[in-house]
């Protein structure tokens, strides 16, 4: 069975740091290309990064550049989100999920091109 976990999140002060972890289980992570998303309270589902299967190839989006990186330890069968210089706009549900592709491509940012969601962890950046 195809499974994905997220944990990590929490509340942090502005400018603080989290990392948030996806342990993904039923398949292994060098065929698909893994993302992370988030949802703010009333806004959409949106792409914030992804990591290749094949070749570790990265996608950001400008709103994160320069303070997330994304990373996956295939042995571990996980990926990882280092979030640094957090911002208040930045809390959001935060959700790793599985493309329906090896190597990332321009559609990460669209809810649509996965297949496989995880339950979601909370970050919540606030003095």
């Amino acid at each position: 069975q195809v499974q994905l976990a997220e944990s990590g999140g929490g509340l942090v002060q502005p400018g603080g740091s989290l990392r948030l972890t996806c342990a993904a289980s039923g398949f292994s992570l060098g065929d698909y290309a893994i993302g992370w998303l988030r949802q703010a309270p009333g806004k959409e589902r949106e792409g914030v990064s992804c990591v290749s299967g094949d070749d570790d190839s990265t996608r950001y989006a400008d709103s994160v550049k320069a303070r997330f990186t994304i990373s996956r330890d295939n042995a571990k069968n996980t990926v990882y989100l280092q979030m640094n210089s957090l911002k208040p706009e930045d809390t959001a549900t935060y959700y790793c999920a599985r493309m329906m592709l090896t190597r990332c491509s321009g559609s990460y940012y669209s809810v649509h091109a996965y297949d496989t969601f995880g339950q979601g962890t909370q970050v919540t950046v606030s003095s």
